[in-house]
């Protein structure tokens, strides 16, 4: 069979109605009444209801979501922002869910726990059925094309392998005849997400290729240790002509790219989870940071401008906190700070500069 072209979301209709309801409904707006009925009626404001929990491996939870009417779908291996409040503070963070590309209003994401986790650890405690999540559109340019590839190599580790497994999951619904071949990385057989699923897929799809690496149990996979150019090899022969999706923590997503550097760049298409190790923040001591709304003024620690603002109180939006999703960005009014991806310094005034990639280096005025 051949690949399948996916189709734009559709456009988005009923403003016009929408904003006579509005109008009608007073300073408040209809959705605020419709919140009051269900939080999930609400229609210019995407959210989603857990309906289902299941705990596939000691440090993981799945969540099975059903989006509000305001959800456009999204296209396999793009991430959205979930938030949820927690002590009466509303937090969002990024996952990328495992649904295939034509999942409806059905949604499922795979939560990992990690140390210092906020969200997800709370996810991972205290995700019920019938709790409601507030959920951005999909977003994100890591995805299968449109034009889908002859030959696939996906190579994933720990929770990274969601995005992964959206892809996968379309491949196999649309019966999509190329190769396609999976590395997946797990410390053992049971901290494997999506294990059992995956096995069926290998044995169902005569043309899709699994093999895996437990790092910490040396010879219960078909390799051993961490990503290495001699697994290639073993798990796709073919893989210098293959488009290439990787996901993962940094460490392997560098290997990963270093693999790929001689001229095979273009086939390779990466994302990570886990924010990169960051260059040196802004020197202790150094200034201080007003926030111009909030009134409020804080001595520079060194640390993000979005982990200070947190710690002194300010509300601040964030996601990926990785300087990916730039739902943190933030007009500077005044002031030095050095982005701690690119080690890049700016005195510019009154620009967007992203807060969690941004420390200050003198006195700041941040609009917030």
């Amino acid at each position: 069979m051949s690949p399948t072209p996916t189709t734009a979301p559709p456009r988005r209709r009923g403003a016009p109605a929408r904003r006579l309801l509005d109008t009608i409904a007073g300073p408040h707006g209809i959705d605020r009444y419709l919140e009051q009925i269900n939080p999930t009626f609400v229609i210019g404001e995407c959210r989603a209801e857990v309906v289902a929990v299941e705990h596939g491996t000691e440090d993981s939870v799945t969540l099975a979501l059903r989006p509000n009417r305001a959800w456009r779908g999204l296209r396999a291996g793009q991430f959205v922002q979930v938030s949820v409040e927690i002590d009466g503070v509303r937090h969002s963070r990024c996952y990328s869910p495992a649904s295939p590309q034509d999942c409806g209003r059905e949604l499922e994401i795979t939560v990992k726990r990690h140390p210092g986790g906020l969200v997800s650890n709370f996810l991972a405690d205290h995700a019920r059925p019938g709790m409601v999540l507030g959920l951005s559109q999909a977003d994100g340019d890591f995805h299968l094309p449109d034009s889908r590839p002859d030959s696939i190599l996906l190579i994933g580790a720990g929770s990274g392998i969601t995005p992964l497994t959206a892809i996968l999951r379309t491949l196999c619904a649309e019966g999509h005849a190329g190769q396609t071949a999976l590395i997946q990385y797990a410390p053992d057989p049971d901290r494997a997400i999506y294990r059992q699923e995956l096995d069926h897929l290998a044995a169902e799809n005569p043309n899709f290729k699994l093999t895996r690496s437990y790092t910490q149990a040396p010879g219960a996979g078909e390799l051993d240790g961490h990503f290495s150019p001699t697994h290639l090899p073993q798990a796709d022969p073919c893989f210098a002509a293959a488009e290439t999706f990787a996901c993962g923590p940094p460490a392997l997503l560098d290997a990963v790219r270093g693999t790929w550097a001689n001229g095979l760049e273009h086939r390779l298409h990466v994302e990570s989870f886990v924010p990169p190790g960051l260059l040196p923040a802004g020197e202790p001591g150094t200034g201080s940071i007003r926030f111009a709304d909030s009134g409020l003024e804080v001595r520079n620690s060194g640390a993000s401008i979005l982990e200070q603002a947190e710690k002194a109180g300010v509300p601040a939006q964030s996601g990926c906190r990785m300087g990916i999703c730039h739902t943190c960005t933030c007009r500077k009014l005044s002031g030095t700070v050095k982005n701690l991806l690119t080690e890049e310094v700016s005195a510019a005034p009154d620009e967007e500069i992203q807060l969690c990639i941004s420390a200050p280096l003198s006195d700041l005025v941040i609009d917030l």
